[in-house]
């Protein structure tokens, strides 16, 4: 009884088979592409390489401890740095903010350009590190649909503090009432976005997030995202575990409401436990063939999506860093468009990110590689020829008067993903990037559990279930699953 199958290899299910085999158990990866990571992996364009999924790196140590628990060293395998800057803010109003990892520094940049005072902003950020360290033990590395996870001393600590945790009000409102000033409110609002979800519905305990950025800070692989999971991949497969490439799984087999094996291209493969990394919409739908859908999955709201130009730039900029944000003028129209109307808004925030800034060989010299995303909504059958050529004149005007610069003349070379390419490259429904979206005030509780409440020896990691997306979480996702699952290293 020690054979599982992981189905799928984004960052979830690798870090699943690191620390099942760490268990001692025999673990084989079924992965349909060509290559593993899941949404984080690479390409090429002329002399440019693109990360093209997950752009920032926070929580290192959640990938180092995968390393240790198979008992090597994670710097034989991939080395990182840390970020001074976390990111950059450009307002239309001329208005620039440089998010320091220094906190005084950050402090003071506050101070003197939004004429915020250093106590406002220190108590802010206070206040979300205690909902951070109320909520982490048990929101974000346990099951929450375990009933022991309620009966510990961190649980009752968090209820005894619950109106501490803002989670009757939307972050929005937390926002604004504790920073005023309408620059640093729009920054912090979004957080929310980290999720796939809306500032003006999203809880207030979702200000949570940004502490994992100004309080752990945020890093840079030495060769760019793509290295977290090949670094993992190789200790995976230093260890013995089988990755199987180009091996689509049809079929989770279920017998007497247990997972029995797979069927993958055309072959039937048993297993003792099977956990499946693929989104848990596609899970239901495709594998699970005689398993109803839980309402929550097929009904819950999805998550925003991306509209993404990769775009290798003749020219380099000094006045940006490895993220950069330029802003829209009224948020709350954005968002409204987004998940309202399902439409990209006229007035988009622009997120840029260039990896050659820290990864000298991600581009020619004097060059950069821009990876420039505007949020969108998932796909709903939108025309997105269209809208792409619509936001690319929008994109392209904002940047020119941003930067003071014709950017259109120094793309090179250019490659787009929408919404659909996003679903078809990484089987996210509709391309919804992180699974549901978290726009009630307890929908970030109400994700898909860990395990199946059907079958036994079924279960689930990944961003599209408990605790939500993004690559911290989902390495956490894959803490839960192992958890629930005896250690046969000494057996």
């Amino acid at each position: 009884m020690n054979k599982v199958i992981v189905i799928g290899s984004g960052i979830g299910g690798l870090a699943t088979a690191a620390r099942l085999t760490a268990k001692g158990y025999d673990v084989s990866i079924f992965e349909s592409a060509n290559h593993t990571g899941g949404k984080i992996h690479s390409f090429q364009m002329d002399n440019y390489r693109f990360d093209a999924g997950p752009s920032l790196f926070t929580l290192p140590e959640l990938v180092d401890e995968l390393f240790y628990l198979l008992k090597e060293d994670p710097r034989k395998f991939f080395s990182y740095k840390k970020k001074e800057v976390h990111c950059k803010y450009f307002w239309n109003d001329g208005t620039r903010l440089t998010a320091y990892s220094n906190i005084d520094k950050f402090l003071n940049e506050v101070n003197s350009k939004l004429d915020v005072s250093r106590d406002t902003m220190k108590k802010y950020l206070d206040r979300s590190q205690k909902k951070y360290e109320l909520t982490e033990p048990i929101f974000l590395k346990k099951s929450l649909h375990k009933l022991s996870t309620y009966f510990s001393k961190n649980t009752l600590k968090a209820l005894l503090s619950f109106l501490a945790l803002d989670i009757k009000k939307s972050l929005n409102d937390i926002n604004e009432k504790y920073l005023k000033e309408p620059h640093l409110v729009q920054l912090y609002n979004r957080y929310a976005t980290y999720n796939g979800s809306n500032p003006y519905e999203t809880s207030g305990i979702m200000s949570l997030i940004q502490h994992l950025e100004s309080h752990f800070g945020t890093w840079i692989p030495n060769d760019g995202m793509v290295q977290i999971a090949k670094s993992i991949t190789h200790l995976l497969k230093e260890k013995g575990v089988k990755i199987h490439l180009n091996s689509n799984v049809e079929e989770i087999i279920t017998e007497n409401k247990k997972a029995k094996g797979i069927i993958s291209n055309g072959e039937k493969i048993t297993s003792d436990y099977i956990v499946s990394n693929m989104d848990v919409f596609f899970t239901y739908e495709k594998l699970l063939k005689n398993i109803k859908m839980p309402k929550r999955v097929g009904k819950s709201e999805r998550s925003s999506s991306a509209l993404i130009f990769y775009w290798g730039i003749k020219k380099s900029f000094n006045q940006l860093d490895l993220h950069n944000i330029l802003f829209s003028n009224d948020y709350r129209q954005e968002f409204e468009s987004i998940f309202q109307k399902g439409e990209i808004s006229s007035d988009p925030t622009i997120y840029i990110n260039i990896t050659s800034k820290d990864v000298p060989n991600d581009a020619p010299k004097e060059c950069e590689n821009w990876f420039v995303m505007v949020n969108a909504p998932y796909d709903s059958e939108q025309s997105w020829d269209e809208v792409t050529s619509r936001l690319k004149k929008i994109i392209i005007q904002k940047i020119n008067s941003t930067l003071e610069t014709n950017i259109e003349k120094f793309i090179q070379t250019e490659k787009i993903y929408t919404p659909q390419t996003i679903e078809r490259k990484t089987q996210s429904y509709k391309g919804a990037l992180y699974g549901t979206s978290s726009n009630s005030k307890l929908s970030a509780f109400l994700r898909h559990p860990n395990f199946s409440k059907d079958l036994n020896n079924l279960y689930f990691c990944g961003g599209s279930v408990h605790p939500g997306g993004g690559i911290p979480l989902c390495l956490l996702s894959a803490k839960i699953v192992s958890d629930q699952f005896k250690d046969l290293s000494n057996a």
